[in-house]
């Protein structure tokens, strides 16, 4: 448990040093937290939402899915209630105000501490990257669905 402790609070330092934008310990500091499978605890079973879990979410209004790939992705095909915000653009939609949020996207901005942000991509590969991205900015309850679009439409027969 303290090294679990330990390895959030040096994430967390590492975060704010590449917020902040020191050009040669922030570049330095992201290459490692990129290659730290623990940095964004991104593979922690806590960070991942199930097919199951999902379908509930969705069913009781109580989710934020942000669709992370591309807009002819999303176009060809989503899962209901999601909202597409590609994955090249998600750190900057994450930093707009609320207002600004609210009026490019239809939708209430996520704030940091909700339990209920969701990202998904196809196969669950863009949406660990946009876990990640989320966790660097401070949304540290940010979860995503591995199983992607494809798992969804396996179970939904679709």
């Amino acid at each position: 448990m303290l090294s679990y402790l330990l390895s959030r609070s040096f994430c967390q330092v590492v975060a704010e040093v590449n917020r902040r934008s020191y050009p040669t310990i922030g570049s330095v500091l992201r290459d490692f937290t990129t290659s730290s499978p623990k940095c964004g605890n991104a593979s922690d079973s806590a960070s991942v939402v199930t097919y199951s879990q999902l379908k509930t979410m969705l069913a009781d209004h109580d989710i934020q899915l942000f669709d992370v790939r591309n807009p002819d992705e999303y176009q060809a095909g989503h899962i209901p209630d999601a909202v597409n915000i590609p994955l090249g653009s998600l750190e900057e939609s994450l930093k707009l105000s609320p207002e600004q949020f609210q009026q490019k996207f239809q939708v209430e901005a996520p704030e940091k501490d909700d339990d209920d942000l969701v990202f998904h991509c196809q196969r669950g590969n863009r949406s660990v990257k946009a876990l990640d991205i989320a966790r660097q900015l401070g949304f540290s309850r940010a979860r995503h669905y591995k199983g992607g679009y494809s798992e969804w439409v396996e179970r939904e027969g679709k």
